[in-house]
Order: C-alpha cells, then structure tokens, then sequence
C-alpha cells in the first residue's frame, strides 16, 4: 500500500512498549483499516505524541512507510467527546479486542469505522451498553462476512416473527419444530429486532446475546477473548 503523508481519522486499540523510549501502535483508521505502526519516543515524559495517544479518543494521524510496520509522523487529538467510564469503559476495551481478533490489518471498513465511532459515543453518553455492544458486533460480523441473513432461514423461508430457531455455522437459521424445548432456540422476532438493532424485551436481549456470542465464538475459533469473560463475570455482557 501507498505510503501516507495526509492526516487521516483514526482510533488507538492498543499499544505496547518498543525498545527504551517507543511504542508499536494498533490503529484503527477510516481508510486504511488496521494498520500497526512506531510512535518514536512516546514514551519519553515530555513526547508530544505521549499527550495526545489516548484511547476511546478520535484521532487524526500520518504516518510513513509502505511496510507492515509503518512510522507515526504525527498525531493530532481532535477532542469534544467524553471517554466511557466504568462498565462502559469495559465494553470499550472489548471492541477493540473484537477488532484486534477478528479484523485483518490493511483491511479498510469506513461503514464500520464510523459503526465504532457511533459505539463509542453511545458509551460514553450511558446508551444501554447491550444495545450499543449487539448493534456493534453485527456490523462487524456483516463487513467481515460472518453474518447469517437475518431474513432467511435455512431453506430460504422469509424468517417468520413467531417462528423459532437455532443458527448453525454451515446452515444458518434451521426452523424449529412448535413442540421442540432447544434451549438455543431463537425467536423470528428477536431476529427482527437484531436487524434493527432494537430490543424491546428481556428474552429478546438475552437471546440475541447468545446468538452473537455463539457466532463470534465460532469464528474465534473458540479462543476466549480477555474482556468478554471479565463482563461476562460482572454479568454486564
């Protein structure tokens, strides 16, 4: 990929120390998608890039190279938005670690940019942190090409409010018989709801989470991810 010199929006996921006094950086950018790079020095008390690499802040970067690991030339914070806090500072950290795990670097999403940008903000202004995480992780599943049709079912059935179902990873949504007791099953109307990203009962939200949950599982290959079992345990997730 061309090497960049213009500002571009972007998020830090992560960072990690590199030799005495820098960073590797984990971006998220609009155009770009992931991409890792050295913030030189910013480590040092006094680094201009020190004050202004902050997480859950939206961010305008440059940066040089045409490598995988490219150069930080320069960072500008460009503020006016709250940080979550708290439990919703946790969700936080679990978006970046879905984005980390599942979103290949060099890989451009600006539909899901700007999803994560509208998460943050639904965070940090207290939004129902369930919807806000389900909203989030079906976009996700959908720019990466994870997520089933919330239309369909198996057979190619328009997916019918009272009916009820359970996903499969090769299938998608299998119809379940009237008298069938699946714990899995899903409701068509909790569906619905997924697609709108709009819950309006308790066993819709609780079956919507099981759904993401199985999917993401599923394509994690089964590997716990860090935060998910920290809301998981606080019953937040």
């Amino acid at each position: 990929m061309a090497t960049s010199r213009t500002q571009e929006p972007a998020w830090l996921l992560h960072s990690t120390p590199y030799r005495e006094t820098s960073l590797i950086v984990d971006l998220f950018t609009r155009e770009h998608g992931r991409i890792a790079a050295v913030a030189k020095g910013a480590k040092r008390p006094r680094s201009a890039l020190r004050a202004v690499l902050l997480q859950f802040q939206p961010l305008l970067v440059a940066y040089a190279g045409q490598r995988e690991l490219r150069t930080l030339t320069g960072v500008e914070w460009t503020g006016g938005q709250a940080a979550p806090e708290g439990d919703a500072l946790l969700c936080a950290f679990y978006l970046n670690e879905l984005l980390i795990r599942l979103l290949p670097r060099e890989d451009p999403h600006p539909p899901l940019f700007d999803a994560y940008a509208e998460a943050i903000a639904g965070l940090a202004s207290g939004g129902a942190l369930d919807e806000t995480l389900r909203r989030f992780e079906w976009q996700l599943l959908r720019e990466i090409g994870y997520a089933p049709d919330l239309g369909h079912d198996a057979a190619g059935r328009p997916i019918e409010a009272g009916g009820r179902y359970r996903w499969s990873p090769s299938d998608g949504f299998v119809a379940e018989e009237p008298s069938a007791h699946a714990e899995a099953a899903i409701s068509g109307a909790t569906l619905a709801e997924l697609a709108a990203g709009r819950f309006v009962s308790a066993a819709g939200r609780q079956q919507a989470k099981y759904l993401t949950r199985a999917i993401l599982s599923h394509h994690l290959e089964g590997a716990p991810l860090n935060t998910r079992q920290i809301l998981i345990d606080l019953q937040k997730l």
